[in-house]
């Protein structure tokens, strides 16, 4: 079934009415192929790259069946990474105000546990966590999944390739046989049909295309020696001059070394691999996501759960050996109407990843050239924005509106020149325009923020 407005859902007017002032209209392709039998209390199994709309068609189909006035968890979202888990509790929280009854809880790792164990006391229709820490509760008891009726399984393929299987399968042994369970995956592989096998009852399969067409991605290869490859690379960034540039290699030893070469010769850039504590990683990921830094070196292990809304281009470094994983990385670009950029460097010995690509996207892709280019250490290519750190956060009762009405007041910045606001426990980071900066940073330090002063410094780690 195919549905083109979301007016013609039987979906219950107040929510519907919500949806509409969200400026949502049109269903996406996979909210056309999914909403219909989602709403029916089917078990669906859908292919999905991230930015497609999918956490808005399994968020629409849990918040219908809910049960407002029973303050149990009623429907649980597993996601791979915290990142992840927090869009989709913001997603869900925007859909669910039609209502202001409904509590959406995350549970995810790298945070404390008390203050989660207090808010579960108090009763949550639906929770958002991560593998580790739902099992954590769930063995607490503190989280009960006994009237539970819809289970969402966000980017599996991811949960998989993190080896979350059997954490995963124990979250699920607590939850009723009797539920709908709908499974997310940008890949269709075996380990994912097997989930889905073990999990779900007569699922309907959903596949939306999943090749990338010129027409919203420009895709690029370029054939070179090895030893060219950090060249070709600062060519392709300095003469492309993207804002926001994710490039993908395999191992994390090149991303250090990538950001190492990169950094000597002026770029913004950072790393994001396995060995980051969590508190280096979201630093990194707020950086990045508010354009204070402008490339970012990870891994695909390192990537997972990675939303940059608006980003400019991909290059891989190295190429992966699964054409789907290529499909993947360069699907984060080209979103929300806007053409994206996606380059790739190829040895000869990885023409066949070359001719593997080209199978399974059923088009054949275009080769260009690079100039000779050499790095040097006079290039500079600095990020629009500045992030400052404000140690202050969710524990202080500090909220995105204190923080702007800090910067914005008398003698202070004009609110155009403020960007991303993103608050943790306990600190918060504000992205300012580069040539404000520092009469932010001064404003803040002069100033009080809900009436108390902070310390703020600009971060650059």
């Amino acid at each position: 079934m195919n549905t083109a407005e979301f007016s013609s859902l039987p979906l219950k007017p107040a929510l519907l009415e919500n949806i509409e002032t969200l400026g949502y209209t049109h269903l996406t392709p996979i909210q056309a192929e999914t909403l219909p039998h989602i709403l029916e209390g089917r078990d669906v199994i859908a292919q999905a790259k991230t930015g497609s709309g999918k956490t808005a068609a399994f968020g629409i189909g849990l918040l219908s069946r809910l049960d407002v006035s029973s303050f149990r968890v009623q429907a649980l979202v597993i996601c791979p990474t915290r990142e992840l888990a927090d869009q989709v509790c913001k997603e869900i929280r925007k859909l669910a105000r039609f209502t202001q009854n409904i509590k959406v809880q995350s549970l995810c790792g790298g945070v404390p546990f008390g203050p989660q164990l207090a808010a579960l006391e108090h009763g949550a229709h639906i929770v958002v966590g991560t593998p580790g820490r739902l099992q954590e509760h769930l063995r607490k008891r503190s989280l009960r999944l006994s009237n539970l009726k819809v289970l969402v399984l966000d980017e599996a393929d991811r949960m998989l390739d993190m080896g979350f299987e059997d954490v995963m399968s124990e979250v699920i042994s607590y939850a009723p046989t009797h539920r709908q369970t709908l499974l997310f995956s940008a890949t269709y592989s075996d380990p994912i049909r097997e989930i889905s096998q073990k999990f779900q009852y007569k699922p309907v399969s959903v596949s939306i295309d999943s090749s990338h067409h010129d027409s919203v991605i420009e895709q690029r290869f370029y054939q070179i020696q090895k030893s060219q490859r950090i060249n070709a690379l600062g060519y392709l960034l300095a003469y492309h001059r993207p804002e926001s540039t994710v490039v993908f290699c395999n191992t994390k030893r090149e991303c250090q070394d990538i950001e190492s070469a990169l950094g000597a010769s002026g770029f913004s850039v950072q790393a994001l691999h396995g060995d980051l504590d969590q508190k280096h990683r979201d630093q990194v990921l707020v950086r990045f996501a508010n354009n204070s830094c402008s490339i970012l070196v990870a891994t695909d292990v390192a990537a997972r759960g990675l939303d940059i809304k608006e980003l400019q281009a991909v290059i891989n470094y190295d190429l992966p050996w699964d054409p789907e994983i290529y499909v993947h990385r360069i699907g984060r670009t080209g979103r929300a109407g806007k053409k994206g950029l996606a380059f790739s460097l190829c040895t000869e010995q990885e023409l066949k990843r070359v001719v593997a690509i080209e199978e399974y996207q059923a088009f054949s892709v275009k080769w260009d050239e690079i100039a000779p280019f050499q790095m040097t250490h006079e290039q500079r290519f600095e990020p629009p924005m500045v992030t400052l750190w404000i140690d202050g956060g969710r524990k202080d009762k500090v909220r995105p509106g204190d923080i702007l009405g800090a910067l914005t007041g008398e003698r202070g910045i004009a609110g155009s020149e403020v960007g991303k606001i993103d608050i943790f426990d306990t600190h918060a980071y504000v992205a300012i325009k580069k040539y404000s900066a520092d009469m932010a940073l001064d404003c803040l330090k002069r100033g009080e923020i809900k009436g108390r002063s902070f310390m703020v410094r600009k971060s650059q780690w």
